[in-house]
């Protein structure tokens, strides 16, 4: 059994960008860099709000414009930007809501068939092991401003699911989640999660 830190264990902060229009309809948003809609932008000041008593050691953002915006209007403009953050890059799904693809291809689902012309199941996991191992080298809180899928892969993956546990994650834009640990580094723990009381 690991022993405990002499210092508080460690609080990985997520908070999943604001509301864009592509959001809102459900449509699934990989590379393409949609803006936040006006409500999106309402949606990073709440979280300033939210987010501004938290003590941080670093703050991360996805290099696209919906995350990367939403840290600036947090209150995060100077939050490092990590590649491996981006959301799922969804290659021929991109721009279409799961119904929409499904009349190409009957009964696809994400999180068990990938992302045809776009990232596989394991690639995705790849970039979610990659940030977790940064993470558990580091020492202090880190707020980290992402996207839905993604994020619900990196919980899935730090608590030592496949990367299909993910699917059961519900994730809302604007939402806060939590994770870290139960008393000891070798018990990896959600802490909070889909936190939306902000936007109320």
């Amino acid at each position: 059994m690991a022993d405990r830190l002499d210092i508080p264990l460690p609080v990985i902060h997520l908070a999943r960008h604001g509301e864009t229009e592509w959001s809102l309809d459900g449509r699934h948003t990989g590379r393409s860099d949609i803006p936040l809609t006006q409500r999106g932008e309402q949606d990073g000041q709440h979280l300033a709000e939210r987010l501004q008593s938290l003590a941080l050691a670093r703050v991360w953002t996805s290099p696209r414009i919906r995350a990367h915006r939403t840290a600036i209007l947090a209150g995060f403009p100077d939050a490092e930007v990590v590649e491996d953050l981006a959301e799922w890059d969804y290659g021929d799904v991109d721009g279409l809501t799961t119904m929409q693809y499904r009349e190409h291809n009957p009964g696809w689902t994400l999180f068990r068939d990938g992302s045809p012309g776009g990232e596989s199941l394991a690639e995705v996991a790849a970039r979610a092991d990659r940030v977790i191992a940064r993470l558990r080298s580091l020492t202090g809180d880190t707020l980290i401003f992402s996207h839905g899928h993604f994020l619900r892969v990196l919980a899935a993956r730090w608590i030592g699911l496949e990367t299909a546990g993910a699917a059961h994650f519900f994730l809302s834009t604007a939402a806060v989640c939590a994770l870290g640990y139960e008393h000891y580094l070798d018990r990896p723990a959600i802490r909070l999660w889909n936190d939306t009381s902000h936007l109320r």
